[in-house]
This record gives C-alpha cells, sequence and structure tokens, in this order.
C-alpha cells in the first residue's frame, strides 16, 4: 500500500484522473430524485484521495478552468447580447436583482453566524450553485494584501464549504422550484392551467397536430402512398393534392413519385392518377392524422432511395430575427421543409406558431436537399456536423481573455481588475456572439464545448478537492456541520424571495417566472424538473436570457460576499 501511495504522490496526473472518473461514475448514482451530480461528486472524490497529501501545481487547475469559462461564454454569447433588447432586457434586469438577492443572503447569513471570509465565500459557490465563482474569488483571494498564511488558510476553506452547501444547493432548487415553486404561485393546478393557456396562446392558427414539436425528438417521416381514394376518381396534379392539405391548415408535401411504373421527380404539374404511387413527408403524427384520406402505404424501397436532409440552422438572417414561427414557416423559401426541433441555448423550445424566432436560435431543417439549402440560405448559415475547431480562435481569443482581465487599474492605491477568469469568460462571450453574427470563422463544435465545460470545470474541482483534501477534516470541524443547515436557510430564502419579485415586481407569467429563476442561478437541473413538473417546455423561455446572464453576473457577483464579509 505504501509502494501504490508513493506513486500517486510522485504522478500526480494520476490522482488526477482517477478523480475524474470515479467522480462521474458517482455522479450517476440515483436514488430517486435524488443525486449527487458530477461536480459535487468530484469535488468528495478528490478531497477523499487527496488525504494522502497531493501536491498539484495551481497552473494545472488554472488552464481548465480558462476552457471552462471561455466555452461557457462561447455558448451563451449571443443570447446574452441579445438580452439588450426588447424582452430581454427585462430578464436581465431580473437577473441582476437575483443575483444581489443570492449574494445579499449568503452576507446576511455569514454575519449572523459570525462566519468568514473563506467560509462566506464557499457558503456562496455551494448554496447558490455559482461553482465558477471560486475561481474568480480564489484568484481575487491571492491578489488580496494578507500574509501568506491567512490567504492559504482562506483558500484551504472555500472549497470545504462548497463541498458541504452545493448538494443542497442544487438538488435542493431543482426540488423546491418543481415542487414549492409552483405552490407559492398559487398551485401547481393553477401554474399548470397557466402554461397551458400561454400554449394555446402561442399556438394560435396551427395545425391540428402542431408541426412544431409537440415532442422535440418526434421525427420527420417520408411515406410511399397508393393513390386509391374516391378523391382520386379524376387525375389530380401534385399542386391540387399539396393545396388540398394546405386548405386543412397542414403541412404535407410530395417528396417523389411512381408514375404509371415509373419514377418521377414531383413537379407541380405532374399528373396522379389512381394506382400510382407517391411519397409524402410530414411529422408523423400529422401523417397519422391524415391516413384514412391517404390510402393504402407501401414498401418501395427503391422510390425511397432519394437523399433528405436533416440540417441544424442558426437564425442570422435580420428579416428572421423577430420574426414569428408561423410567419415563417409561410414564407415560400420553406416549401417542402419543415422543422423538427427548435432550441436556443441548446435547450428546446416550444416550436409554436406565435414563438418569436431570435437571432442564434437553431433550427432543424427536414427535406430534400435543393429546398433544405435555399431554406437555409434565407434564414441564416448551416451548422453543419464537423470535428474540427478553430485552435486560433480558441487559443488567442482565451489568451486575449486572460491578458486584458489581468490590467489592473488602481484606486485608492488598491489595484482593481477583472481577473484572468473575469476576463476569459467575457472573452467567451464575446467571440460567442462574433461568430453568430459572422459564421464564417471561429467554429466549435458542440461536443467540444461540451467536454471544455464538464471536463474543464470537472479538472479545476478536481484539483481542488485535491489539494484541498488534507485540510478538509480540520476546515469541516473548524465551521461544524451547522453550516449544511445554514447553507439550506440561504438557498431556500434566496429561492423564494427571488419567485416573489419575478412574480409580483417583474410581473412574469407563472411558468417564465420559475424559468427566470433557475437560469439566473445557473439551474441546469432545475429547469428539466421544471419541464416535468409542468409538463412542458414553456418555462425554458424565461430561462435562456437569464442563464445566459447569469454566467456573467452570478459569478461576479461572489466579489460582493468577498468585500462585505
Amino acid at each position: 500500500m505504501d509502494y501504490i501511495l508513493d506513486i500517486l504522490r510522485h504522478n500526480p496526473v494520476i490522482p488526477i484522473f482517477l478523480t475524474i472518473g470515479l467522480g462521474f461514475w458517482v455522479g450517476r448514482f440515483k436514488y430517486k430524485s435524488f443525486t449527487l451530480g458530477s461536480v459535487a461528486s468530484t469535488l468528495l472524490v478528490g478531497v477523499l484521495i487527496g488525504q494522502i497529501g497531493i501536491e498539484i501545481p495551481s497552473i494545472v487547475k488554472n488552464i481548465f478552468f480558462m476552457l471552462f469559462l471561455f466555452s461557457i461564454g462561447y455558448s451563451v454569447g449571443p443570447q446574452f447580447f441579445r438580452s439588450f433588447k426588447g424582452q430581454g432586457l427585462k430578464q436581465l434586469g431580473f437577473a441582476v436583482v437575483e443575483a444581489l438577492v443570492c449574494a445579499g443572503t449568503v452576507i446576511l447569513a455569514a454575519k449572523l453566524m459570525g462566519y468568514d471570509t473563506g467560509v462566506a465565500v464557499g457558503m456562496f459557490a455551494g448554496s447558490q450553485t455559482a461553482s465558477a465563482s471560486l475561481g474568480v474569488t480564489s484568484e481575487t483571494i491571492r491578489g488580496l494584501a494578507l500574509s501568506s498564511e491567512a490567504k492559504a488558510r482562506l483558500l484551504d476553506i472555500i472549497p470545504t464549504c462548497y463541498a458541504v452547501t452545493y448538494v443542497f444547493g442544487t438538488i435542493g432548487s431543482a426540488w423546491f422550484l418543481s415542487n414549492i415553486g409552483p405552490m407559492l404561485l398559487g398551485g401547481i393546478k393553477k401554474v399548470k392551467a397557466e402554461t397551458k393557456a400561454i400554449e394555446e396562446e402561442l399556438d394560435a392558427g396551427s395545425e391540428k397536430i402542431a408541426p412544431g414539436m409537440v415532442s422535440a425528438d418526434t421525427p420527420v417521416t417520408y411515406r410511399v402512398f397508393r393513390a386509391e381514394c374516391d378523391w382520386f376518381d379524376r387525375p389530380r396534379t401534385v399542386a391540387e393534392l399539396e393545396q388540398y392539405f394546405a386548405d386543412k391548415n397542414e403541412r404535407i408535401f410530395v417528396e417523389r413519385l411512381r408514375l404509371r411504373g415509373k419514377i418521377a421527380d414531383p413537379s407541380p404539374d405532374a399528373v396522379i392518377r389512381k394506382g400510382d404511387l407517391y411519397v409524402l413527408s410530414a411529422r408523423s403524427e400529422v401523417m397519422v392524422e391524415e391516413s384514412p384520406f391517404l390510402g393504402t402505404e407501401v414498401a418501395d424501397h427503391e422510390l425511397l432511395s432519394f437523399g433528405s436532409e436533416n440540417l441544424p440552422v442558426t437564425v442570422a438572417k435580420s428579416a428572421v430575427d423577430g420574426m414569428t414561427f408561423g410567419k415563417l414557416r409561410q414564407q415560400p423559401y420553406m416549401k417542402g421543409v419543415l422543422v423538427s426541433r427548435i432550441t436556443r441555448n441548446n435547450m428546446a423550445l416550444p416550436g409554436k406558431n406565435n414563438l418569436i424566432l431570435e437571432r442564434g436560435d437553431v433550427l432543424t431543417l427536414c427535406g430534400s436537399p435543393r429546398n433544405v439549402a435555399l431554406a437555409a440560405k434565407s434564414i441564416g448559415y448551416e451548422d453543419r456536423q464537423t470535428v474540427s475547431t478553430d485552435m486560433v480562435l480558441l487559443g488567442l481569443g482565451i489568451a486575449l481573455g486572460c491578458f486584458v482581465g489581468a490590467l489592473a487599474v488602481h484606486i485608492g492605491g488598491v489595484p482593481v481588475s477583472l481577473s484572468t477568469s473575469g476576463g476569459a469568460l467575457l472573452s467567451g462571450l464575446f467571440f460567442g456572439w462574433l461568430r453568430n453574427r459572422r459564421p464564417t470563422f471561429g467554429h466549435i463544435p458542440d461536443p467540444v464545448v461540451w467536454i471544455f465545460d464538464n471536463l474543464g470545470l470537472n479538472m479545476f474541482i478536481a484539483v481542488v478537492g485535491l489539494s484541498a483534501g488534507t485540510s478538509f477534516v480540520s476546515g469541516l470541524k473548524e465551521v461544524g456541520f451547522a453550516l449544511f443547515f445554514v447553507g439550506v436557510a440561504a438557498t431556500l430564502t434566496a429561492l423564494t424571495i427571488n419567485i416573489f419579485i419575478a412574480r409580483k415586481l417583474f410581473k412574469f407569467s407563472a411558468p417564465e417566472t420559475l424559468g427566470c429563476v433557475a437560469g439566473a442561478r445557473c439551474g441546469v437541473a432545475s429547469i428539466g424538473a421544471i419541464q416535468d413538473a409542468l409538463e412542458s417546455t414553456v418555462p425554458v423561455i424565461g430561462y435562456t436570457v437569464t442563464y445566459a446572464a447569469a454566467n456573467l453576473i452570478l459569478v461576479f457577483s461572489s466579489l460582493l460576499v468577498l468585500a462585505l464579509v
């Protein structure tokens, strides 16, 4: 055993990746709705392994933390800058207020309990689920005019307090917003009724079964039918058949034909007679609705052997920015094109006719390559799958951000700066926005962003846990287990206050209120729980802007805790 421990101490790369692997593995376990999640699990595993005494250079965690911050900024940049316009400005204002309430709640709790700066900062990061603030506050503490011993103590106690309060901060928030939140807003039945009314308002003028994603995962389908119903007693053109469906307010298109045994393209004047075969494209639920008219389905593999595209397209054209989804579908370039999914910041939106599309939204278009290419050109730019990352942007973007963040302005003899962490985050926001405006450069695939986001943060957390391992037990004895309950109180108090502020002061609807409160504290787990409780994706409308803003505002509000405790 001594031999193994000696290997781990002299090869810190082993315990780092061991912590990452075990942390993600433990984070998968669930008991009913209870789960630690990868961040809390990684920290606790790191603390446990760190008991053997492992020294890891701080540059390791700093590098991964910069990747995490830049990727977060890059992914939410378009929506963040969008928040300065229209309804987004109101949601941005709420995100600022919620960050102040979260900070104020922790400051008050720390004052009442007599906690010092390190405990307060760790409690803020954990109870308010602001994991990214750990790097900003730690970097700021290193620049304070304190003795090395005082700095070391603060930096050791922060992860301890974070670990103690983070578990309930995450799980408790999701439980509270999905169960207690609706009760505070009048009861789950009332909130569901209000959500349903909003869905109907968004859905005004839609087809019988909304093609704009009753289920975001429902695919567009291509099927072959034989013309045999009474409607085909006389020859019909393709234009007549598509108009028949259009008159019923349904988006069903003819994609291919087998006329008198020969395969043909569906020109508008092509004539369909009884016994001919035709390929239709539509959302599957619409196809089921029309099955009595469509007739007998035929298995004709040769007829179905044609190119079909399923292409994500990012809204970038000014003509589409601000357009409703229903109006978009009426545009000439959308003929033969269906939308199977709409996302904003990787969150699925309810695809209803009155949903207002925004620059940066991603529409997944389905149809023939020719029709999809025409629609994509008119909507924005194609986001085709690729494995290549613009490493020039990644490297220079992080370097530039850290350089700007390191610049300090002396106020009263005290150096004030964004810090390299803040600079990396701002750089990500800027280049993410610029990429959205000028999509010819700076591509970072979503899987790469996911890796930087998850691995970056958890690698940072792993090193924090390993480095603080030997001081964790003593730190926990110092702060006491009472800190857990203080953290619970801080979490629930901030959530309750913010729900009433969102509803009464900002006049948000009930589902938007819950979405805004979850987003403004970066509650990824919370928004999923809220959608499950309300059986609707409407809360996402309030989540996206506040989540984008919180990645910046919530992080820097931690400096208030650092300054005032």
